[in-house]
């Protein structure tokens, strides 16, 4: 496999571009790919088999049941991280291993339906939260130390919707290869 073949893997929707330009209709149109993500994604798995579920969608990758349990630990340090920002002035905002959770008990060969119910829980609230955000309220930041970098809440919301769409493509592709 070729480094480009590798890319279109890794990054079936392309990498994440930070927009020069936050519309009211570019950030409706992220805050309704987060609304929607959980009902997708559910589409999408939920009748997979326990073998298709074990499958990488790329060599060396997750596997299905890892990028789901992924998402639920992801979206929920997320929605954590809008909250610190709204109600702090620039947190500092913990990061995690997502490598290292990816391997645990409960991501490698656990049920899918928990991360599934956590996700519809947790894209609700968020949605909710998403939804009442004010101008004000989306030039607020919290500080990533891992980028040594500060994040407006209008680029966190940029960043989920391209997330939610690159891990959904990650299975959509993954799919359309095997013929499931």
């Amino acid at each position: 496999m070729n480094e480009q073949e590798l890319e279109q893997l890794k990054y079936p929707i392309g990498r994440f571009k930070n927009p020069e330009n936050f519309t009211p209709e570019f950030l409706e149109n992220c805050i309704s790919v987060i609304e929607n993500f959980s009902e997708n994604l559910r589409r999408e798995v939920i009748n997979l088999t326990d073998n298709q579920l074990d499958t990488p969608y790329r060599e060396n990758g997750w596997t299905v049941r890892q990028v789901v349990h992924h998402c639920a630990d992801s979206h929920i340090n997320s929605i954590l991280r809008f909250k610190l920002a709204l109600t702090e002035e620039k947190p500092t905002i913990k990061p995690y291993f997502e490598d290292r959770f990816a391997e645990l008990i409960d991501s490698r060969n656990f049920p899918i339906e928990a991360s599934l119910q956590m996700l519809d829980g947790t894209h609700k609230r968020w949605t909710a939260l998403l939804k009442s955000l004010s101008d004000e309220d989306l030039q607020k930041t919290f500080i990533h130390p891992e980028h040594n970098k500060e994040f407006t809440l209008q680029t966190n919301i940029a960043i989920y919707a391209w997330h939610c769409n690159h891990h959904l493509a990650h299975i959509t592709s993954l799919k359309k290869r095997m013929n499931w």
